[in-house]
Order: structure tokens, then C-alpha cells, then sequence
């Protein structure tokens, strides 16, 4: 397998609005996001992805993007933007951009211009149709934030597409003026020094010609028409034409993916379209169809799907791990426990770290960070909420079953602000009121005390990630599941004749966990562990709560 440098990073998301406040608005901006650079870096990642800094009228916060080549007001200006890319440079840190080019923001010059009508330039840029008759829009698709998929305009007698708010337009891929937009951004952004790109819901850019009705599904119905369009890898090519001219790195986000799909994008060769692609399959083992359908967190499946990502990828393509961003609850709340948060949180990090891959670590992630629990829905912030709430209440799913769900699935339980101190408002800002209300737990959780706790699970990460970044087999090695109960998540890596186990318990029950006959405890070394005093038994132990270990045979 060749060795490369974004298989050796890890990377830190920052989500800008709710980092760091440096200029004491009540929004994260830039200023805040430089004074801790070296808190970053300690942590021991190698890079920072950026969700979107653009200017943007944030109906979806920042993913409706109304110019690609400046810095939101919100965040600061461009120039401060080239002074944390240059500092961050300094510090060895690489930096990642979003790269939204599915859709744009309705405040886009482009698609102020192409509302003028079918004589301007830059109305093909989007996808506009006439309604296949007076009142009904050109075929029956659904936005994936619920809503029809399409919104009328009365000047021009036209309807055009948005797959997800209406206030974020789908460009019109197939027209290669579009395309040479987009090349000409990411241009823009690798000459200014950034690494790479992280590229948003970048399987939909291409869809089906004649957009035809999709099956009639509650959801996101028409999805089969632009996920993975009949144009998408040849659009991913031309884009790949530019990047090839920079030691520069990409990772796709697809819904709905599979590892058979996933190699023909990302597979190593000549025709590698990707780097890394994230999926979304492990996200979905408590729930079904949406996060907001909760069931009851299945750990058996969750082992599945990652076994078999490790397995189809290894020696052909590389995986991007992560377990918490910008679209998911905390996942302590989730697949964890809040009543056991530092074993089930160092447990978590432990089960995915471990693997091969190119981690990434969601701001608050590495402190424990869990749901705020918001319990009424004015309260929120997010459009997919909003509109997902009023789509149960318009089903006749009662108020507190719906709210029950969305203290659960929204969106904004990892939107709430960074918890730095016990300080007002959790250090975030000196403003009287942040943009957004902060988890009430932060008196408890947060980076003062967990830099100040040696057990801490910010201090647990600081060990991994070293760990990770000191041993190749920790990347580089295969993956074997080994056989054990639902609740018991346990995998040996083997490389260059080492080897080593990793267990994760995700229950608070003891469990009786015995290794391979072939991987003897005696004669490992338990190099991470969530408990002390660690007795063995028979080349075996009992599991506590939550309880994770890592033994390395060299």
C-alpha cells in the first residue's frame, strides 16, 4: 500500500460560527479561530478542515454560498483568512476548504442574473423548467429537507431546482461554463496556499436528463435521478485535471454510498477521481431512512458496516473515519453513554482512530461534548429542523414525540458553541449573548478542565493520536473482526509482523471477552485503556462499562 500524506494526517473540523469569538459579536469568526491554532495543534492533528467561510446569507449557514472567492463578514475578511493559513502553516498544520458546487445561495450574482430570464447568461448556470401545467411543478421530486424540490418564479413563468432549501439553487453541471466556474474556484483557493478540498454532497452535481418523476418515497424522492448522475465521473475528472497540478488532497461527501460504488471513484490508479469519500452508512445504526426515525442503537450493525469498509477498501482505496461533524448529533449521546461520557467517549475514539484511515475529529469532539437538549423547536436554529419538524406535526406525530426526536437527530445538538472554560458563556465570546445557546453543561465540560484532568478525554485523544501518528500499523494495518457477542466491538490489525488488538465494549454490562488463541494478552503491551488496573484471566478479562483497550505485540 503506498504511503502518502493525507493517510498519515489527521484532521480537525471547524464549524466557524460556533468555535471561537475573537471580536466579541457572539459569532465565531477568524480572529478567534487564530488564537487557537496552537491549541490545535497540541491536540496532535496535522490539519483543519474548514466548513464554509464564504459570504452567505445562511439560510443553511454557510452552505448556501453567495460568493466563492471572498470571507464571510461574520468570520473577517480575506486577508485574515491568508494570515491563519499562513500561521497555520507555520505550525505544520494543512488546511482543507469546503467546496460547495451543487448548489449556490438565491443571493449568488449568478442566480440574480439568471432570474432576469432564458436571454441572460448565466440563466442556464441553473436548472429552470416550465411546469408541466399551470400550478404543478415539472416533475414530482422532493428536497431532501423535506418540501417540493421545486419553486416557482413568477417573472420568468419558471420553476427551478433545489434539492435541498429553496433558498440554495442547483447549478446546472452539464453546462461547461458552470463547470469552468468551479474549476476556476478551486484554482482560486490552491494558489492561495489551501491543501485541499472537502467536497459537499459532491455525488448530485450531475443529474439524469429529462428529469424524469422519481418513485414516490417520503423523502428525497427523485434522489435515484441525481445521485450519481450519468455525467458524474466525467465532471470529476475535469475537476481532477486541476488538482493534478497541486500536491493538494480531496474528500467527497455521498449519501446513500456503498464500497462497490465507493472504488470507482476512489480506487488508487490512474483513474482515481478521489482521495476519500465520506459515507454515511455507520451513521445510520440508530436509525432508519433519516436520522430523525430514531430506533434503538444497534452496535451489531454498526461493527458490520465498519468491517466491511475496512475489508473492501484495504489495499485498493483509503478510508475517511469520522464519527461526529457538522450534519450529527454528539455521538456520545448516540452510540455512547452521557452517564459513562469519559469511558463510553475514550471508547468511541479508540474504535474508530484504531482503523485504517485518515481520522477526523469534530470540534468538541475530543472534550466530551454531548446533545444540548433543547426541548421547543423556536429555539433552534437549522432549516432541515425546522422543516422536518413541520412535516411530523403535519403527519399528526404529537409535539413531544417530535421534539423528543429532534433533542435527538437535529442537526444543531453539534452547532451548539465550543465549550473553552466555566467561564460566561463558556469562554466563547465576552458578548452579552452568543448567536446560539450553549449546552448548560459546560460548567462540567470543558477544554480548562479537561486540559487540567490527566484522564481526561481531551488528554485521551492527545495519547491516541500520537499513538496513531508513531505506529503504521495503526494505518497501514489489515483488519480482521474478531468473533464476539452484539455489544462487544473487537478487530486485530496485523502489519509487518506486528500485531495488535483493540476492544471496545459498548455496554455497561460486564461481558466476558477472551482473545484469540493466536494473540496472547501476556505477552502484549496495553498501550491505551479507558480503566485502570487491568487484571487477565485466562488470556481473557470481564469488560466494565464502556471499556476499551489496545494491545500491540511487536
Amino acid at each position: 500500500m503506498e504511503k502518502k500524506w493525507y493517510k498519515e494526517m489527521s484532521v480537525y473540523q471547524i464549524w466557524p460560527r460556533s468555535f471561537c469569538d475573537g471580536n466579541g459579536d457572539g459569532i465565531g469568526d477568524l480572529k478567534g479561530i487564530l488564537s487557537k491554532l496552537d491549541y490545535i495543534k497540541e491536540l496532535g492533528v496535522d490539519a483543519i478542515w474548514f466548513s464554509p467561510l464564504y459570504p452567505s446569507p445562511n439560510a443553511d449557514y454557510g452552505y448556501d454560498i453567495a460568493n466563492y472567492r471572498d470571507i464571510s463578514e461574520d468570520y473577517g475578511t480575506l486577508e485574515e483568512f491568508k494570515t491563519v493559513l499562513d500561521e497555520a502553516h507555520k505550525r505544520g498544520l494543512k488546511v482543507i476548504m469546503d467546496l460547495v458546487v451543487n448548489h449556490t445561495s438565491t443571493e449568488h450574482e449568478w442566480f440574480k442574473e439568471s432570474m432576469k430570464g432564458e436571454d441572460n447568461p448565466y440563466h442556464d448556470y441553473y436548472i429552470w423548467r416550465k411546469g408541466r401545467k399551470p400550478g404543478k411543478e415539472p416533475n414530482n421530486w422532493l428536497s431532501t429537507f423535506q418540501g417540493k424540490a421545486w419553486e416557482y418564479c413568477k417573472d420568468i413563468d419558471k420553476y427551478y431546482l433545489h434539492v435541498f432549501a429553496k433558498e440554495q439553487p442547483d447549478l446546472n453541471m452539464d453546462n461547461p461554463k458552470v463547470r469552468q466556474e468551479v474549476k476556476d474556484i478551486i484554482k482560486f483557493w490552491l494558489d492561495m496556499g489551501v491543501d485541499g478540498f472537502r467536497e459537499d454532497v459532491i455525488t448530485f452535481i450531475s443529474k439524469k436528463e429529462g428529469l424524469p418523476n422519481g418513485f414516490p418515497i417520503p423523502t428525497a424522492c427523485g434522489i435515484e435521478h441525481y445521485m450519481n448522475g450519468p455525467h458524474l465521473k466525467e465532471y470529476l475528472r475535469e475537476f481532477k485535471e486541476i488538482y493534478d497540478q497541486y500536491d493538494c488532497f480531496t474528500v467527497g461527501e455521498a449519501p446513500m454510498m456503498t464500497t462497490k460504488r465507493a472504488l470507482e471513484f476512489i480506487k488508487e490508479g490512474d483513474d482515481q477521481l478521489l482521495n476519500m469519500m465520506f459515507h454515511f452508512e455507520h451513521m445510520g445504526c440508530d436509525n432508519v431512512i433519516t436520522n430523525w426515525i430514531v430506533t434503538p442503537f444497534k452496535p451489531g450493525k454498526l461493527k458490520k458496516v465498519y468491517a466491511r469498509w475496512q475489508k473492501d477498501l484495504y489495499g485498493k482505496a483509503w478510508n475517511a473515519n469520522y464519527i461526529e461533524n457538522h450534519d450529527q448529533p454528539r455521538i456520545i449521546s448516540r452510540y455512547g453513554s452521557e452517564k459513562y461520557r469519559q469511558q463510553s467517549g475514550k471508547m468511541l475514539a479508540t474504535m474508530y482512530i484504531c482503523q485504517s484511515g485518515t481520522p477526523f475529529i469534530y470540534q468538541g469532539q475530543e472534550i466530551g461534548m454531548t446533545n444540548p437538549k433543547i426541548p421547543t423547536i423556536d429555539r433552534y436554529k437549522d432549516v432541515s429542523s425546522f422543516n422536518t419538524y413541520a412535516l411530523f406535526r403535519k403527519l399528526g406525530i404529537p409535539d413531544s414525540i417530535t421534539m423528543k426526536f429532534c433533542m435527538y437527530a437535529s442537526r444543531d445538538n453539534a452547532r451548539t458553541p465550543m465549550q473553552w472554560s466555566a467561564e460566561k458563556n463558556a469562554g466563547f465570546t465576552t458578548a452579552e449573548e452568543p448567536w446560539f445557546e450553549i449546552n448548560p453543561n459546560y460548567t462540567e465540560i470543558n477544554v480548562e478542565a479537561e486540559k487540567n484532568n490527566p484522564h481526561s478525554i481531551l488528554n485521551y485523544y492527545k495519547k491516541l493520536l500520537k499513538f496513531r501518528k508513531e505506529n503504521d500499523i495503526v494505518k497501514y494495518g489489515d483488519f480482521e473482526m474478531l468473533k464476539t457477542c452484539k455489544d462487544i466491538f473487537a478487530y486485530v490489525r496485523t502489519y509487518e509482523g506486528q500485531k495488535m488488538l483493540v476492544l471496545c465494549s459498548f455496554t455497561d454490562k460486564e461481558i466476558a471477552f477472551r482473545a484469540p488463541k493466536d494473540f496472547d494478552l501476556n505477552a502484549a503491551e496495553l498501550v491505551l485503556w479507558n480503566y485502570d488496573n487491568n487484571p487477565l484471566v485466562h488470556n481473557g478479562f470481564m469488560t466494565r462499562p464502556y471499556e476499551t483497550r489496545v494491545y500491540l505485540i511487536k
